[in-house]
Formats: structure tokens, sequence, C-alpha cells
């Protein structure tokens, strides 16, 4: 198998000829030397030849002509075990991709294709130096838009980011959201659109760290033909198109200082300008801004407009690390399973009280979304409806072994994640307890609300009266 960077070589297994092209012009800025196969019974033949031994990875299509992309996967894994496979699927193909993994496959990316994105997977499955077994990253987002009763955690910093974010969703101004990667800042933008004024309206997502820094103002105000070099058609930018909406700048600290003055300007006068036009148009839109680094530091070291930061701060919150609210892991790891479960070609699946204290045991650098890649590794690779501490090899080998007690985190009964104390020790208020409780049964039960009243042992009525008392329907 080659062992450098410049001699890597992936077989593409497409049969379309544009897509090869487009695929293998993509690797190759990775590095990557290709081979193609246009159908599976092809790609399964070169294995055996010179450079199908030399292969480092492969990457097939769904719908690459011969047999069903699943037992490909089986198929190549019986002739080369070890050899890496990343699927790619349609923009809606997760059964697709739940059935690859449980074949074999080491990752899979959707279309369409993001080049940064199907890089990374490829670079990530030839990797020996990072996280291996179930705690290697997943390339996508399983996203599931959740409202806000449905995000789950008790720690005190974690319900005060929540109230802020709940308390905003009813205003109309910018919001800006601070956290580490993975701890949930987008799951928190969408929950606050849905639960807006503008929920009916526009959502659109922008990631600026996806996008080459002269191309972010492009995306943002549109323009047009001619206005620079390689723009050959008019483009409408995304916040015209999040006209009546809300705009999720995800990454906002990867603006450049050009782009931040005409988002200050935008954001003062509410009117869009498109690069190289002249046309002044009205826009409505609300802007919620993501941002993983510390904008301050970004403001000292003059990389990011201190009056941008406070135009886009009207409503601020930072999203605590899993790290800092431990007690939440047990929870969040029963309640991304009962997501986990209900996708496309996957089941009910549970999950054990040690495999929990295991989980609490870690600490979780790639917060939340690093939680739900180890579960979603690890129920589509189990032969079980539940998940023991043995589905969990690569996080008890991290850990040498150590787990945690009962008494730090919440898995048992009907205490699963309510938080009883107060930081000075004293007991929280009996009405925020029985908040957390609603709160988590709603999450628990998919908010199915006659279930939950049943579980609680109270009628619908009651309960909605109690959502009503407590804020719950707005925050959460």
């Amino acid at each position: 198998m080659a062992s450098t960077r410049d001699t890597r070589t992936v077989m593409i297994v497409d049969s379309e000829p544009a897509q090869q092209r487009f695929l293998a012009a993509l690797v190759s800025r990775g590095g990557w030397r290709s081979v193609i196969a246009a159908d599976t019974d092809t790609a399964l033949a070169k294995l055996g030849t010179q450079e199908g031994m030399a292969l480092d990875a492969v990457l097939v299509d769904q719908g690459v002509p011969g047999m069903p992309v699943a037992e490909f996967v089986a198929e190549l894994r019986r002739w080369r075990p070890a050899l890496p496979l990343v699927v790619i699927t349609m923009r809606n193909g997760v059964e697709v991709a739940v059935g690859a993994m449980r074949a074999g496959a080491s990752d899979f990316v959707q279309k369409p294709i993001a080049p940064d994105r199907l890089l990374e997977a490829l670079d990530r499955v030839v990797s020996t130096s990072g996280p291996q077994g179930e705690l290697r990253p997943l390339t996508e987002k399983l996203r599931a838009p959740l409202a806000f009763e449905e995000i789950i955690g008790s720690s005190p910093n974690f319900r005060s980011a929540l109230a802020i974010a709940a308390k905003a969703a009813r205003a109309r101004v910018p919001v800006m959201i601070n956290g580490k990667p993975g701890t949930g800042k987008e799951v928190f933008a969408r929950a606050i659109h849905s639960a807006s004024p503008r929920a009916r309206g526009a959502l659109v997502m922008v990631d600026c760290s996806a996008v080459s820094p002269g191309l972010i103002g492009s995306g943002l105000f549109g323009h047009e033909r001619g206005a620079f070099a390689g723009a050959f058609d008019r483009q409408v930018g995304r916040l015209v198109q999040a006209d009546g909406g809300s705009i999720i700048i995800d990454h906002v600290e990867c603006i450049p200082l050009e782009t931040q003055a005409k988002l200050v300007e935008f954001l003062n006068s509410g009117e869009v300008q498109m690069i190289g036009g002249s046309i002044r148009q009205s826009v409505d839109v609300r802007i919620i801004a993501t941002s993983a680094s510390p904008l301050d530091k970004l403001i000292e070291a003059g990389h990011f407009r201190e009056d941008l930061f406070y135009a886009l701060s009207s409503a601020q919150l930072t999203l605590p690390s899993l790290s800092e609210r431990r007690g939440d892991v047990g929870p969040l790891a029963r309640h991304l399973l009962a997501r986990i479960g209900g996708l496309p070609g996957m089941g009910p699946i549970g999950v054990t009280d040690d495999a929990l204290r295991l989980l609490a045991a870690y600490a979780w650098p790639g917060n939340v979304r690093q939680l739900q890649d180890v579960l979603f590794r690890a129920a589509v690779g189990s032969t079980t409806d539940v998940l023991t501490a043995a589905d969990f090899r690569a996080i008890e080998a991290t850990l040498g072994g150590g787990t945690a007690s009962d008494g730090e985190v919440a898995i048992n009964g009907e205490a699963i994640g309510v938080t009883l104390y107060l930081p000075d020790g004293n007991l929280r208020p009996l009405e925020e307890i029985e908040a957390d409780v609603i709160r988590l049964a709603i999450g628990h039960y998919r908010g199915r609300m006659s279930e939950v009243a049943r579980r609680l042992g109270i009628g619908r009525s009651t309960l909605y009266r109690k959502l009503s008392d407590l804020g719950i329907d707005t925050a959460a």
C-alpha cells in the first residue's frame, strides 16, 4: 500500500464520464492518483491487478451499475478487509449509507459533493494517527431539526443558553451563538428560526469556513455578470434568497474584513447591493451568526470588526462544551439513539448502564457532534438492538478501563439528566426541577404529548397548563 500523500491511489467506481472526470480532478487536488471503474464487476476485477493491489481507498457512487452498493461493499470486504471505502449517496440517501456502513464501508458523503468534505473523508479513512474505531468522525452531519423542547440538557450553563435562545427566537434581532465545534450551534440556530415569527419563511445557511474568503462576499450579496474574473453569470446573493426569513452565517469569524464592512452597512441600512451592481434592494432577514473562535481575541488582533460584533450580538449566547456538562451525557446518549433508531434502515436501539458510564467518563473533545457520530457508528456496527460497553472498544482503550461512577452520571430511572443542586450546594427550586422532568419526557417520547402525559401520570390538559405556566412552549 502507498505510504505518502503524493502517491496515494483511489479507485473511483462511477459510470458517468462527466462525474468520473469531476471526481478525478477533485481528488487530484488532495494529492490522490485515481483509477476508474465504470461498474462494480470491473471494480472487483481490478482488485487483483497491479494497480488494484496498490490502492489506498475506494470511492463508490450508490447508483453505479452492477450489484447494489451494500452488496458490493460486502464483496470488497471479503477480498480486501482493510481497504478503506467511502460511499457517495444521494442527498437523502441515509438508508443507503446505513446499509453500506453495516456491510463495512468506512464513511459516506452526500451529493451535491463539497470538495473539502470529500477530501476530508478520504484523508480520515486512510489516516492511522487520528481517532480510530467508533471514534473516527463521520464526514456528514446527521441533520434532524429539533424544537426547543427536544433539546436535551439540564446543567445550569446549558439551560441558561437555551433560555436566551428561546427568548431571542420571539424577537427580530440578530443572534450570535458562540461555542466550540460540535456543541450544537447549528441545532440552536435552526431551533431559533423554527420558533420565530419567521418560521414560515426561508432558512438559508452559509458556511463561511467551506468557502474561499474571496467568494464569501459574492455568496452573501450576489454579483453582476463580469463583476470580477470568473463571474460569468449574474448570481443572487444568499441574503436576498433569505428575504422574509432567516440566514445562518456559520463560522462568521472567517469573513474577510472587506466583506465585514459590507455586512455592517447592510445591518444598518437593510439594503443589499450586488458586487459590481448599482441598484440597492431592501431585504428583511434575520441574521443568526455562529462562531467557534472567541471573537474578542480576533477583535483585539484586528481580524474582526468591533462594530460588526455588536451589530450581530443583540442577543448572544455561549454553548458549553460537553465536558462542562458531563451529567448530560447519559440523557443525550439515550435521546440521540432514539433519533438514530428512527433513521431509514435503522431500528430501535437501547444502551446499557455500563455503556453509559463508559461514555460519561470520556472527555468528548468533539462535543455533542462526536457523541452522535460515535453512537451512529456503534449502532450500525452492532449485531444486537442494545449497545453495551463492548461496542465502544476505542473509548475503553482511550480511558484505560476507567469509567464514571453512578454519582457522576445520571443514567437510571426517572431522574435521567435532572440536576437537583445549584452550584452553591442548595437544592434547585421545585418548579425548575419539574420543568426539566417535563422537557426530558417530551424529548424521550419525541414530542408525543399523549404519551408524555400518560407516563407522567397527568392529563393532557394539565400537561399543557404546566407547559404554559413553566414557559416550556417557548422557553423549552
